[in-house]
């Protein structure tokens, strides 16, 4: 039995979005989700991987998408970097902007996974109410979202601290950063926690495989 986004509730804030465009359509196609996936011979998901700057969720898309891959597996990782190099160039980090970049990067998800491929979406996304409404964008079209907690305590994030930014933060050279004057909000109910400070990359794959194949999105090996 798949497990449909839709397992999950959201909150009604989560997931208002005034429509500002009118007399706008969706268009399906002749060629369905189902007709892809079957072309792929997988199932489309959007694997979402959220945690502290420094928790490991990168690391992990990474080697995950190397496992898939492997297995011929047609995937995608989105990367926060990448994104707010292109799309989302306008966007800052206050809070309305975080947001705005979350529900963007959940609708293009959201299109990955229309197309019948993994998607790898790795964000700190910090906000409990987006992620929801990534969920929520998901739950709309009954297709597969899976949130992944990289759960990691701050110490070993900022004794890792691979971009310096801790360290800028501390000094008071970046406002509003995740975890020193900005709240993160884990995850209540993840589909997957995994805990990176504890935990080998290897054993962090393993478990997401593992769920995917028991889940029906991969077929067991």
């Amino acid at each position: 039995m798949l497990a449909y986004a839709g397992s999950k509730t959201t909150t009604k804030e989560s997931t208002v979005m005034d429509q500002k465009a009118t007399n706008v359509h969706w268009h399906d196609g002749e060629i369905s989700k189902s007709d892809r996936e079957t072309s792929l011979n997988q199932k489309g998901v959007t694997l979402w991987f959220t945690g502290l700057s420094g928790s490991g969720k990168s690391t992990v898309a990474v080697a995950v998408e190397n496992a898939l891959a492997a297995r011929g597996q047609l995937c995608y990782r989105l990367d926060g970097d990448n994104v707010r190099l292109g799309i989302n160039k306008n966007l800052g980090f206050s809070a309305e902007d975080r947001t705005e970049n979350i529900r963007r990067i959940g609708e293009i998800s959201k299109l990955f996974v229309d197309a019948g491929v993994i998607v790898l979406s790795s964000f700190i996304s910090p906000y409990a109410n987006d992620r929801d409404t990534v969920r929520s964008i998901h739950n709309e079209s009954r297709y597969h979202f899976i949130e992944i907690y990289v759960d990691c305590s701050l110490e070993a994030a900022e004794s890792r601290d691979p971009k310096g930014l801790y360290k800028k933060a501390r000094a008071g050279e970046i406002k509003n950063f995740t975890g020193i004057d900005d709240p993160y909000e884990a995850p209540i109910k993840p589909e997957i926690h995994l805990h990176s400070d504890k935990m080998s990359i290897d054993d962090e794959v393993g478990v997401i495989i593992t769920y995917l194949e028991s889940h029906g999105i991969l077929q067991t090996r």
